[in-house]
């Protein structure tokens, strides 16, 4: 089925606040059956006192509490509205967040009989001072978070694959995500800070368990293509040796355009048969 696994919204605080219908549109004119919205979802508030670096980290990130029930009517009424035309499913993009998971289990335990696909994302990680630094926002934030780490990357990396591992354990109750985002986001920055080098046998082992638990769990993997076109990152999201991995294990694989606009809607899908069969 030709599809889009992981897409966002006008109203994702740092998209192009396009309009959703446009996105659905353009999907429809690529000829996918099949389209995912999954929103980020809100933050916990108390994450603001653990948070370190630009407030746009948690401004900017999700969606605010208050827009839930405006962001599941926006995507219900889609839904509606072109089901002859496409089957749409609605979901949350959720931030795995350690120490919040309570936090985590009750949203997704009010929203989620709600929603029909959900993606589970490490979009922050402990750094500097033992804080929360958002993966993805700058390369400025980037290296106050982790500089002490990028002249040994692998450790780096460590740090990174320990918080997914972390994610794919996490009890997050009945309605868990059942898609792990962009398994290799850390790399988002890679030929700016030199990070390019593949992993090593330690974290390859830590690969490895993840993409056990993911198979034993009957999960999906997001094989995302977003970092094909940041400008620092330049290859797709969770890259050839963790997709080699999950491949072997049969790990069903979703492609996600991760659009926060119309023109990303469907970009690179057709790449997708060339790296599996790759």
């Amino acid at each position: 089925m030709l599809m889009d696994g992981h897409t966002h919204t006008e109203l994702c605080p740092h998209g192009s606040g396009e309009a959703t219908e446009k996105m659905v549109q353009r999907a429809i004119q690529l000829g996918l059956q099949r389209y995912c919205i999954t929103e980020h979802a809100p933050l916990p508030p108390a994450l603001q006192t653990e948070l370190a670096g630009s407030p746009e980290g948690y401004s900017e990130a999700s969606l605010r509490v208050d827009q839930v029930a405006e962001y599941l009517q926006l995507a219900g009424e889609l839904k509606r509205r072109y089901a002859a035309q496409i089957d749409i499913s609605v979901g949350f993009e959720v931030d795995y967040l350690p120490g919040y998971e309570d936090w985590t289990r009750r949203f997704l335990n009010q929203y989620g009989p709600q929603t029909q696909e959900n993606i589970l994302s490490v979009h922050f990680m402990r750094g500097a001072r033992e804080k929360f630094w958002c993966v993805d926002l700058s390369p400025t934030d980037f290296q106050a978070g982790f500089g002490q780490w990028l002249a040994t990357p692998q450790r780096l990396f460590e740090q990174y694959y320990r918080t997914i591992r972390a994610s794919v354990q996490a009890d997050l109750g009945a309605f868990a995500p059942q898609r792990i985002g962009h398994m290799s986001l850390v790399r988002k920055y890679q030929d700016y800070f030199g990070l390019t080098e593949p992993l090593d046998t330690a974290n390859l082992t830590l690969v490895d368990q993840t993409l056990g638990l993911i198979h034993q769990q009957h999960c999906q993997l997001d094989l995302n293509l977003a970092g094909l076109y940041k400008p620092y990152c330049n290859d797709f999201y969770p890259g050839s040796q963790i997709l080699e991995r999950a491949q072997r294990l049969g790990i069903p694989l979703v492609y996600g355009s991760d659009a926060h606009d119309i023109a990303s809607v469907g970009r690179g899908m057709h790449l997708i048969k060339k790296l599996i069969n790759g």
